[in-house]
């Protein structure tokens, strides 16, 4: 892998901030006729002892890895998640994340790129919550659920391997068996919604790319319902179709997510995460946080690294 930065700050001991980075990082492929082209990519990995990874992103892709032996622990947005086999960790993108194993964990790793993972979610609305949110799904839920979850990730290996006559076509059907096992472990199929059409799980999936471009730049949802030309009314009733929030809601979820990001990782003081996210008054972002959070910005900060 090679990776790029994500804005975080340290402090020099004369106390004057300076910019450092959490790793964003992008999928190696060895085949250069591979790097610009590939959409699904198989690894598996059976290293011996303990076996750990950094905070970390990747924005070009979603993850999801089959912990078929071991256990460990994920450290989650800053907080520690226990982990043991058989389960999925499911990672989307942009989520940081890292990872350490507990001694010969046995693992496979599926990295989906994430335009092609969008084509995959808008099959079913039941994708899209899947993604909303990093998690660990257990493959207990059945007496053969991680056996058959563990043949999927052998044939989908199999397949991208092979890149015989219709590939994608049998790549795309392994993957959404994949991601349907996962939803049914994930208990998605018990959540109660209003079951959104097609074009407005498309709707609200462009709308969420369109957030992670703009959120720091405080858009009115006009603005946003014009880059996708579509009228408020359409916007707000596709948004709480498929994701079951408000578009206004879902842009203060992001802000908040990255707020807290840096609160966790970087050293910046509150005022530069507020201007940072496009508030012009620091106060205002302060209330801004404990409105969606229930604690201060202050507060959060102090009680997750003590976690």
């Amino acid at each position: 892998m090679t990776q790029n930065a994500m804005t975080k700050y340290q402090r020099d001991p004369d106390g004057k901030a300076r910019l450092t980075t959490v790793p964003k990082v992008r999928l190696y492929v060895e085949k250069q006729e591979e790097r610009d082209n590939w959409f699904v990519n198989i690894g598996h990995v059976t290293e011996r002892g303990r076996w750990r990874t950094e905070p970390h992103a990747h924005p070009h892709y979603g993850q999801v890895i089959f912990v078929r032996n071991g256990r460990g622990v994920m450290n989650l947005e800053g907080h520690s998640v226990p982990f043991e086999a058989p389960c999925a960790l499911l990672l989307p993108n942009e989520s940081v994340h890292g990872l350490d194993y507990e001694v010969d964990v046995d693992r496979w790793v599926v990295t989906i790129e994430v335009s092609y993972l969008h084509q995959i979610n808008s099959k079913l609305q039941d994708f899209i919550k899947l993604w909303a949110s990093p998690r660990v799904i257990p493959l207990s839920y059945a007496a053969e659920s991680a056996d058959e979850f563990f043949g999927v990730i052998t044939k989908l290996s199999h397949e991208v391997a092979a890149k015989t006559i219709g590939h994608v076509v049998g790549t795309e059907a392994l993957l959404t068996s994949l991601l349907l096992m996962l939803v049914r472990g994930a208990h998605m199929d018990e959540l109660e919604s209003k079951v959104a059409s097609g074009s407005e799980i498309r709707l609200a999936d462009r709308f969420r790319e369109l957030i992670d471009q703009h959120y720091r730049e405080n858009l009115q949802l006009q603005n946003y319902a014009s880059m996708m030309g579509v009228s408020l009314v359409q916007l707000r009733a596709s948004c709480a179709a498929a994701v079951g929030q408000s578009p206004t809601k879902m842009i203060h979820a992001r802000i908040i997510t990255e707020a807290k990001r840096n609160l966790i990782f970087g050293d910046m003081t509150m005022e530069q995460i507020a201007y940072w996210l496009g508030f012009t008054d620091a106060a205002y972002f302060t209330r801004f946080f404990r409105k969606e959070v229930g604690q201060t910005p202050s507060q959060f900060r102090i009680a997750a690294r003590r976690s």
